[in-house]
Parts: C-alpha cells; sequence; structure tokens
C-alpha cells in the first residue's frame, strides 16, 4: 500500500510546476525509500512482526495508563545530547548508538513511533534522529498517532514491554541532516535555498518573544519565511495528504530543485516540517539550536 518516494516526489514537482527530476540528496535514496508513515490497520495487522520495535512518544505516566500492545516508551532526552549549551542537540554518534540499542533497536528493526497524546514534534524529532543514524529507510510514523488508534477502539495495554536482551546497530556517522549557523549565515538568501521558520506565526512575526535564557529576541532570522509545523496535520493530527504539504512549501517560497533549511526554537519543532518535505520528496536539512543558537550568537533578526 506504500507509495515510494520516486513516485511522490514526481507529483510534488509537477503540482510545484517544475519537471519530476529530484533534488540531489533524495535522488540517491528516493527508488529504495517508502513514504515515512504507516496507517494504524497496517501497525495492527503487524504488531507480532519480529523486527518491529514500537515507541511511543510522551510522558510516562501516560505510558503507564495505555499504550499499544509491544510499545516501549521513548522521551526526546533518551536521544539527544545531555550536555552542551543549547536545550536540544544530536548527541555523538557513539552515544546515540548505545542509546538506540537501549531501546531495543537492531540494524534489522523497522521502527515505528506514535505520539501518545499530541506531541507530534517530538515524535518527528525522533524520527529525524533515527533519519539522521542512517536508520531513516525503516523508520515510520504511525499516522494520527494514540489518538486515532484510540478512536478506531484498537486495543491497548498497561502492561510494560520489557527490552531484553538490547539492540545491535553497526557503527554509523551521521547522515547530512544537520547544518551549523555559518551554513544557514552562507545560505539564507542564497538561490537554491529557502531558510524556514516552523515556529507559530506570532513568534516570526515578533509579536511574542523567543531565543536562549537571558537572549530574548523578536522577530525571525533574516530571509526567512513562515511555515508553521502545526500546519503539516489535520485537527485531527493525522497528516495532511501530499498536494497540501506540497502546496505549504509553495506558499513558503519553495520552488521545483530548491533546498529548504528548517529551522524553530530549539531544533524540535521544524523536524515536523523536515518531516514533509521528505514526504514529498522535497530536501531538506535542520539548523539544530535553531533561534535559541542564533540568538545567543546576538545576530540580526527581522520583523
Amino acid at each position: 500500500m506504500q507509495i515510494k518516494i520516486l513516485a511522490k516526489a514526481a507529483v510534488a514537482f509537477a503540482i510545484l510546476g517544475g519537471s519530476a527530476i529530484l533534488p540531489y540528496h533524495a535522488h540517491a535514496q528516493a527508488t529504495a525509500q517508502a513514504e515515512p508513515w504507516v496507517s494504524t490497520a497496517w501497525l495492527e495487522s503487524h504488531l507480532h512482526d519480529p523486527n518491529l520495535v514500537l515507541l511511543q512518544v510522551g510522558e510516562e505516566s501516560q505510558y503507564k495508563s495505555a499504550h499499544i500492545p509491544g510499545a516501549r516508551l521513548v522521551r526526546l532526552a533518551d536521544v539527544a545530547a545531555t550536555s552542551g549549551e543549547l536545550s536540544l542537540e544530536m548527541p555523538t554518534a557513539p552515544e546515540l548508538r548505545q542509546r538506540l540499542q537501549g531501546l531495543g533497536i537492531s540494524d534489522g528493526s523497522r521502527v515505528v513511533v506514535y505520539f501518545g497524546n499530541d506531541q507530534v514534534s517530538v515524535a518527528t524529532r525522533i524520527l529525524f534522529t533515527l533519519q539522521s543514524a542512517g536508520l531513516g529507510a525503516h523508520a515510520d510514523l504511525l499516522d494520527g498517532g494514540m489518538p486515532k488508534w484510540r478512536r478506531e477502539g484498537r486495543a491497548l495495554t498497561d502492561q510494560p514491554t520489557v527490552v531484553t536482551p538490547p539492540g545491535t546497530l553497526a557503527s554509523f556517522n551521521f547522515q547530512p541532516t544537520i547544518v551549523d549557523v555559518a551554513f544557514v549565515r552562507a545560505h539564507a538568501r542564497q538561490p537554491g535555498y529557502v531558510l524556514i521558520d516552523a515556529r507559530a506565526a506570532m513568534y516570526y512575526d515578533g509579536l511574542e518573544e523567543s531565543g536562549a535564557d537571558g537572549h530574548p529576541r523578536r522577530g525571525h532570522i533574516p530571509g526567512a519565511h513562515n511555515l508553521p509545523f502545526t500546519g503539516i496535520t489535520n485537527d485531527d493530527l493525522t497528516l495532511k495528504n501530499p498536494a497540501e504539504l506540497l502546496a505549504l512549501f509553495r506558499n513558503a517560497g519553495v520552488k521545483p530543485g530548491d533546498r529548504v533549511i528548517a529551522y524553530c526554537h530549539i531544533g524540535q519543532q521544524a523536524t515536523a516540517v523536515l518531516f514533509a518535505a521528505r514526504a514529498v520528496g522535497i530536501d531538506a536539512v535542520l539548523y539544530d539550536g535553531s533561534f535559541e543558537d542564533w540568538t545567543m550568537r546576538n545576530l540580526p533578526v527581522e520583523l
């Protein structure tokens, strides 16, 4: 039932008004990678697959109350750096490998991530982390998460899932999914790149302050276009269809062949936009640290 990104990208670029030529980073993976989400029906029929690793994002109290059978609890802190000046950063590859193995993830695992309540961007940050570790082709989001699963009356349990034994992952190097402040400054207004601010409009427009502690600022990084992360889902938290996602990028100034650079407050919400970009074959990278990092450096903003 899944559609290959190659076919999706052809439709995507036609809708955007261009040819079906894929962006350069997406092109290498397009023929091998399926769409990065699964349906509740698909998951229910695969719950007992021996290689399935099911991760529920959310609070421990939510998990203990009810979760999908076989799910393991994962929090953002479980796959993020534990030290540093920024609120959210990618850990080193060896550290991340150890943590992913602790969640039961192996090289042959099929990982499905879902949000327990409404934490869509936390779930997409977990998926982005898996993608950065080279596991993106075998990691998916459950469309609609726990809310949709509940609405459909599917099975739940309060029995914890014991992770034994831990997973086995080969050593890896990070994929080129993250850029730094120097890259953003060099490419924010460069042809072929579109800088997207994934925060809510009130932050982009400067109605509310954002940024690092002690360095709050109003406005956005110069040259950025606004595409709020909440726009990728419908009111019921299911994903919008590919045509609707493409319209969001088109309205944010993305043209065929452009590469997207996304940022938000700390590097969480922007991963929802990156997820949508990946789903429709648009090449995109994350400015990790995002506006927090930008304001700590006292760099210019605009309203």
